[in-house]
């Protein structure tokens, strides 16, 4: 049975995770330079009503693996390797027939950058109607109702009149809100979130948060957030997977990664986080160096740079294989030869000091 088989969107199943990602590889080719793997051997699945997290400092190849779930990646100058499976169908190679018959319906994805998201020329209720017309049997009036039901759903004052309005009218907020919407018209079986709270204040941020977790609550959507804000993943993710360099470094339940961070990395991001606990004007532990400071991961372990924990084998391969993802406790899964270790310090410590 081929993805082109798939049951028509809103029939029932059941028994499987809604996407399943293996192995998942994209390299960038330019002719005459070398060439860069921004997503390495990504592995993870969203089940139905869950929130998976992926976290991460920018550059760590999150959006890449979102843009590659998706199909959105451009064909020239890009391999895409590995497995996308949605509803246990192949995605990788499926004909832009097929992906465009999922796109909107059972598979929808809201854009970090609202303003360069949304058809600057076109009006807000176009854009959204448009959807509806594409995806659901809906006459030109039918789609304007709903396209209105759908912006004060999302929050939108007076929603009539702002389908008549284009997105420079709208604020940054209400812009994120508009996308939401579109991603919401056909109650989409996976939803794929990219920072959808950027550079928006901290009360919209909540709105816009609690707006995606009725929506999975209620409909059973399974979320993939995509974030580098440990706020978000603390109130929304069920689980979080820790990417760095391309590649998953750490995967945990929500409430087991804050306690017990076990990869250095982790310990790194949640120490740069100022806590309302401490001491008052108690100096921030942020991660030393940039993003930038890695080594190829067939060279050992890519943050090694920056670790404070690093050894020499932390530079070096065992069994030909690069610091493997392996099991590190019930539901936990590690890339580190030099853990963070418990009982020492409480969440929240430096890197170093958890481990000593």
């Amino acid at each position: 049975m081929s993805i082109e088989d798939l049951p028509p969107h809103g029939a029932d199943r059941t028994g499987q995770p809604v996407l399943e990602v293996d192995e998942l590889t994209v390299t960038f080719t330019r002719r005459g330079e070398q060439s860069t793997r921004a997503v390495d051997g990504v592995s993870f699945a969203v089940a139905p009503g869950e929130t998976v997290g992926l976290v991460g400092e920018s550059g760590c190849g999150k959006s890449v693996t979102s843009l590659a779930v998706m199909g959105l990646l451009p064909r020239r100058g890009v391999q895409v390797g590995g497995s996308v499976r949605f509803d246990g169908h192949e995605l990788l190679g499926a004909s832009d027939r097929t992906l465009r018959r999922l796109r909107g319906a059972d598979m929808a994805m809201v854009f970090q950058d609202p303003l360069s998201s949304l058809n600057p020329t076109v009006p807000i209720g176009t854009q959204v109607t448009e959807v509806l017309l594409e995806h659901r049997d809906m006459s030109r009036k039918e789609a304007v109702d709903e396209a209105t039901r759908l912006l004060d759903r999302v929050g939108i004052p007076d929603p009539a009149r702002r389908l008549k309005e284009y997105p420079h009218q709208l604020s940054g907020g209400m812009r994120q809100r508009a996308l939401i919407a579109m991603a919401l018209a056909c109650s989409p079986r996976l939803l794929i979130a990219d920072e959808p709270t950027t550079a928006l204040d901290v009360t919209i941020q909540a709105q816009i948060l609690e707006l995606l977790k009725e929506l999975v609550v209620d409909t059973g959507t399974a979320l993939v957030m995509i974030t580098h804000d440990l706020g978000v993943v603390a109130g929304l993710c069920d689980r979080v997977h820790v990417m760095y360099a391309g590649r998953i470094i750490e995967s945990a339940d929500r409430h087991e990664l804050f306690a017990r961070p076990r990869q250095p990395y982790t310990g790194g991001l949640l120490a740069s986080v100022p806590r309302l606990d401490g001491p008052r004007g108690a100096p921030l532990h942020p991660i030393r160096g940039s993003a930038r400071d890695v080594i190829p991961w067939a060279q050992g372990c890519a943050f090694a740079p920056r670790c404070d924990n690093a050894q020499d084998d932390c530079l070096t391969e065992v069994s030909g294989s690069t610091v493997p993802l392996e099991y590190d406790g019930p539901g936990r899964e590690l890339r580190c030869r030099h853990p963070l270790s418990y009982p020492s310090t409480p969440a929240g410590a430096t890197a170093s000091g958890a481990a000593r």
